[in-house]
């Protein structure tokens, strides 16, 4: 398990049979966005997992999480590899549904 924590973000990673699941709790903003991609990075470009982002403790994402996560789901797509985010809180789930792009994350 791989791990990156600050006083407001943390990310751990979970692989189990070719399926690696990063979880994340706290605030995913710009102030903590470049730890995100040292954590996401190396996951990314691997096509042989299927790569799950669990957001059950995350508080907030902002736009610069928001496209940091479209980013990915665009590298994954484009090497025809799964990327998915599950256990979305509410607060993101309305945010996600009012920017339109709840439908491009398969859960």
């Amino acid at each position: 398990m791989n791990t990156k924590t600050n006083d407001k973000f943390n990310a751990k990673t979970h692989m189990n049979e070719g399926v690696c699941t990063v979880f994340l709790s706290g605030e995913l903003d710009l102030s903590v966005a470049p730890d995100f991609r040292l954590v996401m990075e190396p996951l990314v470009g691997n096509s042989e997992i299927d790569l799950i982002v669990n957001m059950k403790e995350m508080t907030y994402i902002d736009s610069t999480g928001i496209g940091i996560l479209l980013s990915i789901l665009k590298a994954r797509h484009g090497m025809q590899a799964r990327f998915a985010v599950e256990e979305v809180p509410p607060q993101i789930q309305k945010l996600f549904d009012m920017t339109g792009i709840a439908k491009f994350f398969q859960t």
